[in-house]
C-alpha cells in the first residue's frame, strides 16, 4: 500500500492534519491505538481570552478565523453537531475585577472580544455578587463526538488502521519509508503524551499535565451560558453540566481520582447553591510545553519525519491553523513561525 502520509494518533492534531490532506487530495493512513485520551476528556472549550488574567490568548484572531470555518466544515462532512455557540461569563469576585475588566476592554487586542457592559447575575442558584463579564466568540466543540465520528469516517474509507505503532518496524529508503506493508512518503506523528515514547521526537520538553473533569446533574441550575470562575461550569444535555478542570504535574495515568474529585467540589460549591449529583468523571494528559507553544516541525536528522504536537489546553482553538501551517511548511517549503517550530529546541537532538 503506498500513500503520501502517515498519520501516527488520532486525537484532535491529528484530524486537523488528516483535513489537510483531505482538501488537497493527498492519500494517507492515520494509525492510532487510542491510548491518549487528553483530545477526548478535554473540555472542548474555544476562547480567544485568558480570564485569569483578562489578556488575549495567543493569536486569537487569526486562530479563531481558521478554526469556526473547519468545525463548521466537519459538521457538513460528518453530518454531526460538533460546534455549541455559548457565550462565556466570567464572574466577577471583587469591584476592583470588574474595574480590571473595564480596563481590558479598552485594550486594541481585546475590545473585539470583551462586552463593557456588566451583567448582573439573576440565577437564584449561581453566586456571582459582582455579576459576570462577558466574552463573545466562543464556545465549545464535542471533541468526543468529533473524533469517534472523524475515525469512522476514517475507517469506512480504509484510511484507520487500529495498532499500537511499533517504531522498530519503522524504516528508511531512499525514496520514502516503510512501515510492515506501508510504503509512504512522509510520517507526522501526533501522539500528544504518548511522544515519550517515540525514539525520533521523545527528546523534546513535552511536559504532560494531568487533568480532570467532572459531570453533574443539576436539574435546578438552567445554565444557558458557560460560567467561568476558579472552574468552568458548561452546560450539556439533560441538565448535566461538565465542571473542571484540575491541573496535576506528577501523576500520568488517565485514572480519575478523589482528590481532583475534592478540589473540584470544593470550587463548585463557592460557585452554586443548587442541588447536585456527580454522574461521571474523567482523566487525560494534556500535552503541554514549558513556553506553551505547540511543537511543530521536522526532525533535523530524519527529513521525512514529522511532529505536531503540544497543542495544550487551548488545542480546539490553534489545532486547525497550527495543521494549516505545518501542511504548507511540507508540501509549499513555506517557513514555520519561529515561535512554534522545533528548531528553537535543537539542542535536544544534538
Amino acid at each position: 500500500m503506498n500513500y503520501d502520509y502517515i498519520i501516527v494518533g488520532s486525537g484532535l492534531a491529528s484530524i486537523m492534519f488528516a483535513e489537510q490532506l483531505r482538501i488537497h487530495q493527498k492519500s494517507f493512513i492515520v494509525i492510532s491505538d487510542r491510548s491518549q485520551q487528553a483530545s477526548v476528556v478535554a473540555s472542548g472549550l474555544y476562547n480567544p481570552v485568558v480570564l485569569k488574567r483578562f489578556t488575549s490568548a495567543w493569536r486569537a484572531d487569526s486562530h479563531l478565523s481558521c478554526a469556526i470555518p473547519k468545525y463548521a466544515s466537519l459538521e457538513h462532512l460528518l453530518g454531526l453537531k460538533l460546534d455549541y455557540v455559548i457565550p462565556i461569563y466570567r464572574v466577577f469576585n471583587s469591584v476592583q475585577e470588574q474595574n480590571n475588566w473595564f480596563l481590558a476592554c479598552d485594550k486594541p487586542l481585546l475590545n473585539q472580544f470583551l462586552n463593557p457592559d456588566l451583567i448582573n447575575n439573576n440565577n437564584n442558584f449561581v453566586k456571582a455578587p459582582f455579576g459576570f463579564g462577558e466574552v463573545y466568540y466562543t464556545g465549545k466543540i464535542d471533541t468526543q463526538t468529533l473524533i469517534e465520528g472523524y475515525c469512522s469516517f476514517l475507517s469506512d474509507k480504509n484510511q484507520y488502521l487500529s495498532d499500537t505503532f511499533d517504531y522498530d518496524s519503522l524504516v528508511e529508503t531512499s525514496d520514502g519509508l516503510e512501515y510492515k506493508s506501508i510504503n509512504s512518503k512522509h510520517i507526522v506523528f501526533t501522539e500528544g503524551y504518548g511522544i515519550h515514547k517515540n525514539p525520533y521526537f521523545k527528546q523534546l520538553p513535552l511536559e504532560g499535565t494531568k487533568g480532570e473533569l467532572i459531570t453533574i446533574h443539576a436539574p435546578d441550575l438552567k445554565l444557558n451560558i458557560i460560567l467561568k470562575s476558579s472552574v468552568f461550569v458548561i452546560p450539556m444535555k439533560n441538565d448535566n453540566y461538565l465542571v473542571g478542570s484540575t491541573y496535576e504535574w506528577t501523576d500520568k495515568t488517565n485514572t480519575p481520582t478523589p482528590k481532583a474529585k475534592s478540589q473540584l467540589l470544593e470550587k463548585l460549591e463557592l460557585l452554586i447553591s443548587c442541588k447536585y449529583e456527580v454522574v461521571d468523571q474523567r482523566a487525560g494528559i494534556r500535552p503541554t510545553v514549558s513556553d506553551r507553544r505547540p511543537l511543530v516541525g521536522c526532525h533535523p536528522n530524519h527529513n521525512r519525519m514529522y511532529v505536531l504536537n503540544g497543542l495544550g489546553t487551548r488545542g480546539v482553538l490553534i489545532a486547525p491553523s497550527i495543521a494549516e501551517s505545518l501542511y504548507e511548511f511540507i508540501e509549499s517549503n513555506t517557513s514555520l513561525p519561529e515561535e512554534i517550530d522545533i528548531n528553537r529546541f535543537a539542542s535536544v537532538f544534538s
